[in-house]
Formats: structure tokens, C-alpha cells, sequence
């Protein structure tokens, strides 16, 4: 007759396993919630794509009303002031993103980061056909300034090493006030590309939460089972380790 089977827990594995599930449930759950927040971000920008620009904003008190929206900002470049945001790729290729202020006709200035030019065009006078005169309209997109990743060292204005926006310090060294408290990426225009080139309109953030969240539950699942089987013995043995076995007399 088959043995009957009990389920009785032991203390090192039981150790492991414990908190083992709750990482790998907290990972997934994790992913989750990232998984949410960027499908709110792409519907958001997505929609705010397809709403009509509307002039920059003198002041936001509340970004995330502005963030992505579309702006239609009338000014003159001030070319001589530009800055260089290093550290930047198209398509496999190293360059800058370059960023310049534009003199509204109010007297304010908002900096533009007209987009991607390779590392050989560095110097300004070396690309004279990217450096636009007199009254200019751009089609541009609010971004907020001051958003650096983790590990992303602090900008060097004294080295001209400009690895994030920060409008305050910008201006700062470049000397131009006032200068709006954001900064708009302008839109690359349809057809073939031309320097600098610009923000796409189209989405391009990589959105595979969903499937990184499966694989942590997966393995949590996976650990549970094999734990559960693990635990799950004939009583014959259970009986046999809890006693250590009995000798004959």
C-alpha cells in the first residue's frame, strides 16, 4: 500500500525560503508598480502630443500639469551663450545635445536644447549652417530641469562639462537672465534629418515591466513548489527522523 505523506516543515530551508519569497514577490510587485507609472507616463505624453502648442509658460507651479506639453516659443538664439550637454548618442553615435538661449520678444529667455550634434562639430564654427538668425518659431516640448540619474556626477561649468539642465546654474554662467525655470526640447521637423537633430514625437521608452514582473512571480512560485515538495514526505520517513530509528534488543 502507498505511504501516506505529510507536510512538515524544517528549520533551514524553511529559513531560506521564507524570505526569499518575500524578495522575490516585492521585486515583482515592484515592477508592478513601475509597469503603472510608465503606462501613465507614454499616455500622457501621447496625449499631450496630440494637443496644439500653446505659448511658454512665464512660471509653472505645477509640472506635472506642463510636463511634455507642447509650446510654440518666438525668439531670437542667442548662439554665443550656447552650452554643450555631453555624454549624448544618436543611433550608435557619440555627440553633444546642443543647447541654446532664446531671447523672447518680452525680454524673458527660455533654453532651447535644439538636439543631437556628432562629437567633430563640437566647436561652434565648424557648423554655421545650425546657427539660425533673427526671429526664429519653434516647436518644442516643457521638460523640467534639475533631473539627473543616480550615479550622474555634478555639471562642471568651469570645465564646460555639462552632464545635466539646470537652468539656475546655466544662467548662472552664462550670464543671461531671467531665464525661464525649465526648458523646452525642440521637435524634429518631419523629412530627412537635419543638425542639430531634434525630439522625436513618438515614444521610445522601453516598456517591458510586465514581463519582468512575471519572471519575479515565476521564481517565487517556482521556489514555493519546490519547498512544498521538498516537505512533503511519507510518514515512514518523518517517523524514522523524528526518533533517530529504533536498534533490536
Amino acid at each position: 500500500m502507498p505511504a501516506w505523506r505529510r507536510f512538515r516543515p524544517t528549520l533551514w530551508p524553511t529559513l531560506f525560503t521564507v524570505p526569499a519569497l518575500l524578495v522575490l514577490i516585492g521585486l515583482g510587485t515592484w515592477q508592478v508598480d513601475r509597469l503603472q507609472w510608465k503606462s501613465h507616463l507614454i499616455g500622457t505624453f501621447d496625449a499631450r502630443m496630440a494637443e496644439a502648442p500653446v505659448p511658454p509658460p512665464v512660471a509653472i507651479e505645477d509640472m506635472e500639469k506642463w510636463r511634455f506639453r507642447r509650446v510654440e516659443p518666438q525668439g531670437v538664439f542667442q548662439h554665443t551663450k550656447e552650452i554643450l550637454l555631453t555624454g549624448r548618442t544618436f543611433e550608435g553615435s557619440a555627440g553633444f545635445h546642443v543647447l541654446t538661449p532664446l531671447l523672447l520678444k518680452d525680454g524673458r529667455i527660455v533654453i532651447v536644447n535644439r538636439g543631437w550634434v556628432p562629437e567633430k562639430l563640437h566647436n561652434r564654427d565648424s557648423r554655421p549652417e545650425t546657427l539660425p538668425q533673427g526671429l526664429q518659431t519653434i516647436q518644442g516640448i516643457v521638460r523640467q530641469d534639475k533631473r539627473r540619474g543616480t550615479f550622474v556626477p555634478d555639471n562642471e561649468p568651469q570645465n564646460e562639462v555639462w552632464l545635466y539642465v539646470d537652468t539656475e546654474q546655466m544662467a548662472k554662467h552664462r550670464e543671461i537672465y531671467p531665464v525661464a525655470p525649465y526648458y523646452v526640447d525642440a521637435i524634429r521637423p518631419p523629412g530627412p534629418y537635419v543638425l542639430p537633430i531634434g525630439a522625436s514625437t513618438m515614444v521610445a521608452v522601453r516598456n517591458e515591466h510586465l514581463q519582468y514582473a512575471l519572471t519575479w512571480y515565476l521564481l517565487a512560485a517556482t521556489l514555493l513548489v519546490i519547498y512544498v515538495i521538498y516537505h512533503y514526505r511519507p510518514e515512514d520517513d518523518l517517523a524514522g527522523g523524528s526518533d533517530g530509528g529504533e536498534s533490536e534488543a
